[in-house]
């Protein structure tokens, strides 16, 4: 009889152990994105109308649709070209350990790219280092800007300088579709 009361107390201790790791578990992560920052990217929420200049002038235009997706903890975009000939995805998030955003952008032309930053003033900016095709290291950036409820820009910059000085690539206005 000895040794069953010894199992039952040892059953009971277990399972009091993992009930309460189980609560506190719960209590710490019934709201994982609730940090303020984690509703920095929100204004990017939506269907949005895109248009562009390329270098020779030439007016383009696409679409990107931003959904907050797994809980509301991710923004997930999905970008295409007007001609259909460019698109992407990208997936970002708040990262409270590291008081950052994190992004990861895929697209049919083989780029892998991931970002890290976040709000400077009344601007979200993301960064990267990279090396360009004759193997110098630059920086690279998105600045998403005059942020408005139905429109803002965002900027395509890189920096060979370590980010002293920035050269804009693209230049995207945005405008709400819905």
């Amino acid at each position: 009889m000895e040794i069953t009361y010894k199992a039952a107390l040892a059953v009971i201790f277990i399972l009091a152990v993992t009930l309460s790791i189980a609560v506190t578990h719960a209590q710490t992560n019934d709201k994982p994105c609730s940090a303020p920052e984690a509703s920095q990217f929100d204004f990017w929420v939506g269907k949005w109308q895109l248009n562009w200049k390329d270098p020779d002038g030439t007016v383009k235009s696409g679409t990107n649709v931003i959904n907050k997706i797994l809980g509301s903890c991710v923004i997930e975009e999905n970008f295409t070209s007007g001609d259909s000939t460019f698109f992407g995805k990208s997936v970002s998030m708040y990262n409270p350990a590291k008081k950052l955003w994190q992004q990861t952008w895929v697209d049919n032309s083989g780029a892998y790219l991931d970002f890290t930053g976040g709000k400077e003033g009344d601007k979200m900016i993301l960064k990267r280092k990279a090396t360009n095709r004759k193997g110098v290291e630059v920086m690279q950036r998105m600045v998403f800007y005059d942020i408005s409820q139905n429109e803002f820009k965002w900027d395509w910059e890189y920096s060979s300088d370590e980010g002293v000085t920035w050269s804009l690539v693209w230049k995207i206005n945005y405008t709400r579709m819905q």
